[in-house]
This record gives structure tokens, C-alpha cells and sequence, in this order.
């Protein structure tokens, strides 16, 4: 053995070298040369002895010798492996593999008795950890084992085995073929559950209804199988249904719009407009939960397994059982059960109605509001003005139970009468008054006041005001009266035509100004126009609201109840009396000139010159007086 190896390491010494210059010299000037480590031209397949070796053919037959001692195993895959060692923590397990895998006893808690020679199936999760170990797993083996038959389940709609293990949010955990899935509250029962905690611990069928291969994840429901159980029981039920048929239920469910009735495994919904003939506003005013009552068919659908049911066709209509004493004329009480623009329906009977017209609710010839008017629930009294029992309608009036007072109109109102009345309405072109329930006139805009002129009847009034008024007109046809404010006084426009007269002066307010003028307000409330050309101020100044001025009428119409007036006339006038002034007074000095120039003249016989002289003097003197005066003439 000691002379084996001398030998090989001898030779090892002798080929390094050779193997190292070898490699030099095969090297190109552009290629990095390899350098040589020891040993490596050992040939590995030489044993220790330097006595034999194996071939190619020989190592690839050993070579698959070995391999075929081992099994295919592939990550993910399901096994098959034996119990091969049980520890305190650990189950050992040998599935063919160049290593056994270590599975914790906590995967093993189904199973008391497990033992060494046990087959069981597990899940290859890694063939080599961090660690080199082969890593195993029962759990998952388990549960990739139950999600493949859920699946298939669910493809083939067959009935599953689970077991309630706890309650989540919205339903309950299940446990099936070792796998959780979930079943939500709503699809426990056909009826709502509200307690889910009754049903943990509990074993029950289930139908697999929905799976997510993504996330692995399944939906169960109990209440499919129910619905399948009914379902069957419907086509029994549906089968055997006829219009008009007179069946037994039990209310199951209320709604707003109706009540569901049970029919022994089959639901018809009863409408609410076919629980009574009278109006109810939700179906518990009748009906109560689990109720027994007897329902007609009016309608069913085979394809839509839906039935229509009703309670009230199984009492007469109240219109063809109507008593005697409801007649054209008769005096009715109702209870408001809706309310139109229109109009209100009264109940007078559950099942007969009658509708109050807008226009029967008052003799006011101005329009009411039925929504204000009446209130729904409230009784009202009222008088059957037309009845149609073929029709089955009603008109009613609440107006009649009192006589029309336009009948008597002229007596109680008439013409130029003075009367106070409420302010109801008011428009851009009168105001409307109350002067009694049912009697009522409009104001025009121009018979509110002599004086003031308004752009709107709100500047006068408002509605609630009370109001003294005139009748001025009578349209009994039409229900209408004219009235007057005004005329409750004397027109002041014959005084004022004496107060005002053309050419007189005033003093006034501009209380109203535009382009075009402004409006001035003169003594005793009464207002005037002075139109912009004749705002204009002696220094030119312009004119403001709330500036006190002395103004000129310059034209007055009684009959158009029109003033205008003028500023700038009142300060023309002042200088042009001003200059006829000037004018007067050398007219004076003139004229006395010229009667000094005759007497001197009368008493002159001969000319000297200094008389001459002074003569020249008063003649050019007379001369400038009259050229004075023919300017002014001009």
C-alpha cells in the first residue's frame, strides 16, 4: 500500500509539470493562459491499488445502476411514504428518496395510533432546504388532496359532508374533506338567519356553489339544497295551479310593496293595492307575520315560477254593494287618502273615493292650493255633486255646503259702496283683496293713489295689509269686482290746477333722477317732471339728488294727472327782467333829453355860438339815447 502510493504520487509530481508546459505552449498570444493546479490530470476513476479502471460504457451502466434505486420526485407533487421513525416532535418518513423527510406531530393530531410501518400521503415541498434536508408536509398533501374533490364537486354538483367549525364575519367557517371554505349568512337557510353561533359544531350537507383556483378558495351554500328540495315542490305546485283558485299561506315575509305568502313550498307575493280596497299605506295595517289566510290566484308564470295572489277579491266590491243613501246632493264625510295639484280624494267608504276639485274647495275666485288645504288623514264634510256607479267615481265640493254669495252680490256690495278688505295677491298691474270668504276684486296700479305714480303695487302695499276699497265695477258672470283706493277721496287735481298754475313759481325736491330727467316733489305730496334741458343751473353746476331748487310750471294736465316743471326757467326770467330793467331806465334818461332839447330850442330866437356849441352837444346826446333804443328794438 505504501509503495501504491509513493508510486502514484511520483508520477502525479512528473505529470504536473509536463501538464503545466503543455498548457504554455498550446496557448495563443491572444487567449489568457490557464495555470495548472495540482492534480488536475488526477484520473479519478484509478482506485487507491493503481490495479483497474472503468470505461465510458461500464461507468454510464453503474451510473444508471444507481440512479434507478432512487424515485422521480417532484416539488408540489403527492407521495406516498412510510413511517420509518416517530421522535418526540417529529414524524420520520421515507419516500424513496436519497434522505428522509422530518414531519412535526402536530400534522398528526387526527391520527392516535400512528405507528412505524404506516403508509401515509404527503406533499414534496422542497427536496433540499437551507439546510439540505427534505422538507415534507401531511397538511398540505391534505389539503391539496381535498381542493382537487372539491373542485370536482363542484363540476359535477354533487352533495358534500362538512362541519361547522367556527363563525366568521358575514357567515361560517366549514370544514370540508379537511379543507376550510366559506359559507356565507345568507346561504345558511331560506329563511334570515340572525344566531349563526347555533349552528357551530353542527355537521351538515352542503352543495359546492363557487371555487377561485387563483387563491384556492371555495363557497359553500345549504341553502341550494333546500332551494332544489322547494324548487321540486313548485313544479309539483304549479303544476296543479288554476286562475281564480282559493288557496291557503302563511305570510312569511312584509314588505313595503307587499306581503309573501307561503303555499306549502311554493311563495306568491300579494300586492298591497290587492290586500284591501281601501288605500293603506303599508300591508302591516292588515297583515302580521305568520299569519294564516286564504289568497285567490289572479296570475302565475310556469317560466318565472312567479304567482300574483289576492285578498281582497274574495269580498264583493264596495261600489257594487254602495248604500242607497249615497246619492247626488247627499252630505258625505271622507278621510283625505291623497292629495293632487289638482285636487283630494276623500274615502268615504274602504274601497269608494271621491275627488274635491280644486275649484269645488272654495267660491274665492282667486286659485288655492289643494296641498295647502287639506292635510292627508284629516275628515272633511262635503256634498256628492255627480256620482257613476259603472264608472265608480266620485265628485265632491266643499263649496256647496254654503250658498254662493255671489248669488246676492249686488245687495250686499254694491256700486261706490266702501268696504275694507285684505291684501292677498299682488301683480305688476294691481293688487288683489279679500273683502269676504269667496269675494274678492283687483286694485289697477292706477287707482291707488291721485298723486303718486308707482312702478309696482309693492311700493304701496303688502300682502296681509288691510285695505280700504270702492266698488267700481260688477262682473257677476265672471265673479269679478273692480275696485278703487283712490276714490275714497276727492280728486285733488281741481284744487291743485288753482295751487299751480303755468308761470308760477315753486319750491321742490328732487327725489328721482335719470338721464333723461329727474322727478321733483312739489307741495302737498304731489310730483313733477323736469326734463334734463331744463335742469340746468345758472353757474352750471349739476343738479343732485335731494337738492331743494325753485322751479316754474311750465305745463299742467289735469286730465294725464302730468306736471313739468323747469329750473332754468326760473333763472332766465330773473335775468331778463333784470335787463328790461337796464332798458326802462334809459329809455327814461332819453326821453328827458329830448324834452330838454325842444325847450331850449322854443326859447332860443338867435343862434350864437356858444349856443350853437351847446345845441351840437344835445343833439349827439339824443343821438347815442335813440341808437340805444334801436338796439333794443332789434
Amino acid at each position: 500500500m505504501e509503495e501504491n502510493n509513493i508510486i502514484n504520487e511520483q508520477n502525479a509530481e512528473q505529470q504536473a509539470p509536463q501538464a503545466a508546459t503543455a498548457a504554455v505552449e498550446t496557448a495563443t498570444p491572444n487567449e489568457p493562459v490557464a495555470v495548472a493546479t495540482a492534480h488536475d490530470d488526477f484520473d479519478w476513476s484509478v482506485d487507491k491499488r493503481n490495479v483497474s479502471s472503468y470505461n465510458k460504457e461500464e461507468k454510464a451502466k453503474y451510473d444508471q445502476t444507481y440512479d434507478s434505486t432512487f424515485k422521480v420526485i417532484e416539488e408540489n407533487g403527492l407521495i406516498n411514504g412510510l413511517v420509518v421513525g416517530l421522535t418526540k416532535t417529529d414524524v420520520v418518513i421515507n419516500i424513496g428518496f436519497k434522505s428522509d423527510g422530518l414531519i412535526s406531530l402536530n400534522e398528526f393530531r387526527d391520527m392516535q395510533n400512528l405507528k412505524v410501518g404506516d403508509e401515509i400521503e404527503v406533499l414534496v415541498v422542497e427536496k433540499e432546504d437551507r439546510s439540505g434536508n427534505l422538507h415534507l408536509s401531511r397538511k398540505q398533501a391534505r389539503q391539496q388532496r381535498a381542493w382537487e374533490r372539491i373542485v370536482e364537486v363542484y363540476k359535477t354538483g354533487e352533495v358534500v359532508t362538512g362541519t361547522v367549525t367556527s363563525k366568521t364575519k358575514g357567515g361560517l367557517i366549514v370544514d370540508v374533506y379537511g379543507m376550510e371554505t366559506f359559507l356565507p349568512g345568507s346561504q345558511i337557510d331560506v329563511k334570515p338567519v340572525t344566531d349563526y353561533d347555533q349552528f357551530v359544531g353542527k355537521t351538515m350537507e352542503f352543495k359546492v356553489v363557487k371555487v377561485n383556483e387563483a387563491i384556492r378558495n371555495a363557497v359553500v351554500s345549504h341553502k341550494a339544497l333546500i332551494e332544489s328540495d322547494i324548487e321540486q315542490q313548485r313544479v309539483d305546485i304549479i303544476s296543479k295551479l288554476e286562475k281564480g283558485q282559493v288557496l291557503e299561506g302563511t305570510i312569511k315575509n312584509i314588505t313595503d310593496f307587499g306581503a309573501f305568502i307561503d303555499l306549502g313550498g311554493l311563495d306568491g307575493l300579494l300586492y298591497i293595492t290587492d290586500i284591501s280596497w281601501g288605500r293603506i299605506s303599508h300591508p302591516s295595517e292588515i297583515l302580521q307575520m305568520d299569519q294564516k289566510i286564504n289568497v285567490v290566484v289572479l296570475d302565475f308564470d310556469d317560466e318565472k315560477k312567479r304567482i300574483s295572489l289576492g285578498y281582497k277579491q274574495l269580498t264583493p266590491h264596495p261600489w257594487d254593494t254602495l248604500p242607497a243613501h249615497i246619492t247626488e246632493g247627499a252630505k258625505v264625510k271622507g278621510k283625505v287618502v291623497n292629495i293632487e295639484d289638482y285636487g283630494a280624494f276623500l274615502e268615504i267608504l274602504p274601497g269608494v273615493e271621491g275627488l274635491v276639485h280644486v275649484s269645488e274647495i272654495s267660491w274665492a275666485s282667486t286659485p288655492i292650493n289643494a296641498k295647502e288645504f287639506f292635510k292627508l288623514g284629516e275628515e272633511y264634510e262635503a256634498v256628492v255633486v255627480t256620482l257613476s256607479k259603472d264608472e265608480r267615481k266620485m265628485s265632491l265640493s266643499i263649496k256647496q255646503l254654503t250658498e254662493d254669495p255671489w248669488a246676492t252680490i249686488e245687495t250686499k256690495f254694491p256700486l261706490e259702496s266702501r268696504h275694507k278688505g285684505i291684501v292677498k295677491n299682488i301683480t305688476p298691474y294691481g293688487v288683489f283683496v279679500e273683502l269676504e270668504t269667496g269675494i274678492g276684486g283687483m286694485i289697477h296700479i292706477s287707482d291707488l293713489s291721485w298723486i303718486k305714480r308707482f312702478n309696482h303695487p309693492s311700493e304701496y302695499t303688502k300682502v296681509g295689509n288691510e285695505i280700504e276699497v270702492v266698488i267700481l265695477g260688477i262682473d257677476k258672470d265672471n265673479r269679478k269686482l273692480s275696485l278703487g283706493h283712490k276714490q275714497i277721496e276727492e280728486d285733488p287735481w281741481n284744487t291743485f290746477e288753482t295751487i299751480f298754475p303755468i308761470g308760477s313759481h315753486h319750491e321742490g325736491t328732487v327725489v328721482k333722477k335719470d338721464e333723461k330727467g329727474a322727478t321733483v316733489q312739489l307741495q302737498y305730496g304731489l310730483e313733477a317732471y323736469a326734463p334734463a334741458r331744463h335742469l340746468r343751473t345758472e353757474d352750471e353746476k349739476p343738479i343732485n339728488v335731494e337738492d331743494v331748487k325753485e322751479f316754474q310750471i311750465i305745463e299742467f294736465d289735469r286730465s294725464e294727472k302730468r306736471i313739468l316743471v323747469s329750473h332754468t326757467r326760473v333763472w332766465e326770467a330773473q335775468k331778463a327782467e333784470e335787463k328790461e330793467a337796464v332798458n326802462k331806465e334809459k329809455r327814461a334818461d332819453a326821453d328827458k333829453t329830448r324834452k330838454a332839447v325842444k325847450n331850449l330850442q322854443s326859447k332860443v330866437e338867435k343862434a350864437t355860438l356858444g349856443d350853437l356849441g351847446a345845441l351840437a352837444e344835445l343833439r349827439e346826446k339824443l343821438k347815442q339815447n335813440e341808437g340805444g333804443e334801436e338796439k333794443k328794438g332789434e
